[in-house]
């Protein structure tokens, strides 16, 4: 049996906290810190952490502290996009004054705001020689992962490659402030949620065992819309749900987007990634797909087909909660129910993999190298959003493109 990681995590939100019920499943981890800007809920996330029993989690005062101490083996960075290169400078300057080196740091998608913060804290890990694991749940969702492997091993094996993936992910919007705020997310829900998206078709279209380089993409058309939050009743509640910086009257971001990506293979092939993400889904809660399609066959996956029904009638009242599905609207009538959604939405297998990587029992499936490249995928989508036609892959100016979402400058149509 190997020996457990020491993982230290920046952030102590929402998702921080899947990572850490995920990490009951991991035998190889073991949380032995939090560093989050606001202390309370660092205390919070590490008493969680203890009470799980998933490790004995210190609340660190200062992200410093814990970078520091040895008992640090690892980073799982989750916190703000607009704090990743500021928290990945202290990291990598602090490694240099550690006994022992950090043995990996792992990054929640997206990596960074746009191509040149990517490129750069990319830079900053390589310089300073941390390995590094982008982490991306959806690769390692069970069902994804046991449909990608049969259809390639079956249908794939017999009949010719696969030709067509497509992939969404839906809820009613996210939960922090920062989020909603272009120049601090880096966009809107494009670049919050087709990360996943994006890099799930593309691993869908590729061979197992292969490298996502024999799945180049070659054109992509993007489209970006403002389909609820911008109008004047949403505007409103949104500020108050949210507080007067979030302003979509002046400062809107998208809460719809799609994605057409053309790829072409190493065997010859042109096959194609259709993927959407929206803010303004109203049903259950958070809605994951996928479908892959081939010339004898297709898989499809919808995370609300859980398997699992509750009802509830109009005399059953209690407060409002996510305690059935994330991203919950309802409390109410027939109500699907994600037990243990931290290992359906794929969490527990992808960190079990990156605590392998790092204790060097394992090669990391996506890098931060991965990382860049969703990045470019995205800003190519913006691109071609605000142009208004399909581009072709990578376009001209990627390197230096910010949308005018992260600028303030979008209008919806």
């Amino acid at each position: 049996m190997a020996r457990t990681l020491g993982i230290g995590f920046v952030g102590s939100g929402f998702n921080a906290q899947f990572h850490l019920r995920s990490m009951v499943g991991v035998r190889e981890a073991d949380v032995r810190g939090i560093w989050s800007p606001n202390h309370r809920n660092a205390q919070k996330a590490a008493q969680l952490a203890r009470t799980l029993d998933v490790g004995d989690a210190t609340a660190y005062q200062t992200l410093e502290a814990m970078v520091l101490d040895p008992a640090i083996e690892a980073i799982w960075l989750c916190g703000a996009n607009h704090a990743r290169i500021e928290n990945v400078e202290v990291i990598c300057r602090l490694n240099r004054e550690r006994r022992t080196p950090l043995q990996g740091i792992a990054c929640e998608k997206p990596l960074a705001r746009n191509v040149a913060e990517a490129v750069r804290v990319t830079k900053l890990v390589k310089a300073a020689g941390i390995p590094t694991g982008y982490l991306e749940n959806q690769l390692f969702a069970p069902h994804v992962e046991a449909g990608r492997a049969l259809i390639w091993a079956r249908g794939a094996a017999t009949t010719g490659r696969p030709y067509l993936a497509r992939a969404a992910e839906e809820h009613a919007g996210p939960h922090m402030p920062w989020f909603w705020q272009g120049a601090l997310q880096g966009g809107g829900v494009l670049n919050d949620m087709m990360c996943h998206s994006a890099l799930v078709v593309r691993h869908l279209l590729t061979k197992p065992g292969e490298p996502l380089a024999t799945v180049r993409p070659m054109r992509v058309t993007g489209h970006i819309a403002s389909l609820k939050w911008s109008r004047p009743a949403y505007v409103a509640r949104l500020k108050k749900m949210m507080g007067p910086a979030v302003d979509y009257a002046k400062s809107p971001a998208e809460d719809f987007a799609s994605l057409t990506i053309e790829f072409e293979t190493d065997d010859g092939h042109t096959v194609i990634g259709e993927a959407t993400t929206s803010w303004s889904f109203v049903g259950a809660g958070l809605r994951l797909s996928a479908e892959l399609l081939g010339p004898e066959y297709s898989m499809r996956w919808n995370s609300l087909d859980s398997g699992l029904q509750l009802f509830f009638s109009r005399e059953v009242k209690g407060r409002a909660g996510e305690d059935l599905v994330e991203k919950q609207n309802a409390e109410q009538g027939v109500m699907p129910v994600v037990p243990e959604e931290f290992a359906a939405y794929g969490y527990t297998c992808e960190n079990r993999h990156f605590c392998r990587v790092f204790l060097g029992l394992e090669r990391a499936l996506v890098t931060w190298d991965d990382g860049v490249e969703v990045a470019k995928i995205l800003m190519a989508a913006y691109q071609s959003a605000e142009q208004g036609k399909t581009l072709a892959f990578p376009p001209r100016g990627i390197e230096k493109f910010v949308p005018q979402v992260a600028k303030g400058t979008w209008k919806p149509r």
